[in-house]
Formats: structure tokens, sequence, C-alpha cells
């Protein structure tokens, strides 16, 4: 009988082999080419992110369907503008694990879950980095923005989203309560006629 820690010590020797090979075959694309350059533009949707506070922030994402799209992603892309992005909808929910290798700008990465809630933030990541960054739990969603707008906008987990593959919550907020009048009213016994 092996003990249990000596057959645990070649599984970390093991895993970093099993990772670089996975890094390597991840470059490229699903025919094995090798990705070089940013992908066309992808057709765009709006999508809207309410804070806790009430704002709402209006995005206007390209949407990463295929898993070619989401293999390339926002890849060597130079510039994001501050209203714009990527979504990756994963059509059902699934742990989200991202990277920003050949990716030249900072992101906030943004795990939306299938409620439109924010189950997790990633604020500026780094470039070209190979760490990865997960949405620790299963969402439908990762949405990429431009670095630092998270923070900017004051979004945060628990925000809710909308778009076409989240509910609508418009019909689920109750309307504003009309703001209390600095002045006292006049009641009927003492208004003057």
């Amino acid at each position: 009988m092996i003990p249990v820690s000596r057959m645990l010590r070649p599984v970390p020797r093991v895993l970093p082999l099993i990772f670089a090979a996975s890094l390597a075959f991840a470059g490229r694309g699903v025919v094995g080419q090798d990705i070089t350059h940013a992908q066309p533009e992808l057709p765009k949707e709006t999508i809207t992110i309410i804070t806790h506070d009430g704002k709402r922030h209006v995005f206007h994402v390209e949407m990463a369907r295929t898993p070619e799209q989401q293999t390339v992603g926002l890849m060597f892309r130079k510039s994001l503008p501050d209203d714009g992005g990527m979504l990756f909808d994963w059509g059902s929910p699934r742990e989200s694990q991202m990277w920003m290798r050949n990716t030249l700008i900072p992101l906030d990465m943004v795990f939306i879950n299938e409620d439109g809630s924010i189950r997790r933030i990633v604020e500026n990541t780094v470039p070209q980095s190979l760490a990865v960054i997960a949405s620790h739990g299963p969402v439908r969603a990762t949405l990429e923005l431009k670095g630092g707008i998270t923070e900017k906008e004051g979004i945060e987990v628990g925000d809710r989203v909308e778009g076409n593959i989240f509910p609508k919550l418009s019909a689920e907020i109750p309307p504003p309560a009309p703001a209390p009048s600095l002045s006292p009213q006049a009641s009927p016994s003492t208004a003057k006629p």
C-alpha cells in the first residue's frame, strides 16, 4: 500500500506540463492556426448595468458566441471605448476561466449569473498575463470592459445586468418613492383662502 502523501507527490510535477501544453494549444484556432491578429469587430448588442444605487450604465458590446470568437476575444485590440466591451455568452451556466494572453490593454472582467446578477469582478487585469482569472462558480456570461470602468462607474458584485440573454428587470423594480418635501405642507385647517 502506497501512503497518500507519496501518491500525491508526482501530481504537482505533472500538472505544470499539462498546463503548459494546454497554453500552447489554446493559442491556436480551432483548425490549428496561430492567432496573430485581432478578429474583425463582432455584431453588437446593448446591455445595461443597473448599480446598487439605481444608476443605469449602457454599454454597446460585441457578442462572442462561437468557440472561435471566444478563443480570440479581445486579443490584439489596442483600445476599447468606455462604453464598449465584449460579452462571452456561454449558453448555459458554467465555470468561466479567462486569461490575458495576447491582450494588449487592461480589462475589467465581470462574471454574470444566469439571472443577470454580477457574481464577481476582477478589475484592471494585467495585459499579456497567463494567470487564470476564474468566475469561482457557474456563470451564464463573462463581460470584458475597459480596465478601470467598473470602479469609475461604481459597478459592484450584486448589481444587475439587462440584455437579450438576461431577464428584464424593469418590471420587477418598484418605482422610486416620492422625495420628502423640505417645507411643511399647509393643512386644510391652516390654509389661507
